[in-house]
């Protein structure tokens, strides 16, 4: 079965389909933690924000807030 192995991460990659894989690696390429178990997140929110955006959807059908 085709492998590969991430250099950066040391993930290993494998699929049956040579294709799938190489698909697989060009997605992982863009994702990569580049560190196993590194905190990594692609949502960077600023922990000072953390109001809703959307004043509607503040607070559920009963009026309970969601915040």
């Amino acid at each position: 079965m085709p492998e590969i192995v991430c250099e950066q991460c040391g993930k290993k990659l494998f699929h049956e389909n040579e294709t799938t894989l190489k698909v697989e690696e060009t997605i992982h390429k863009k994702f990569c933690r580049e560190k196993m178990g590194a905190t990594y997140s692609f949502m960077h929110r600023d922990p000072e924000h953390m109001g809703t955006f959307d004043l509607e959807r503040a607070a559920d059908q009963k009026g309970k807030s969601l915040v």
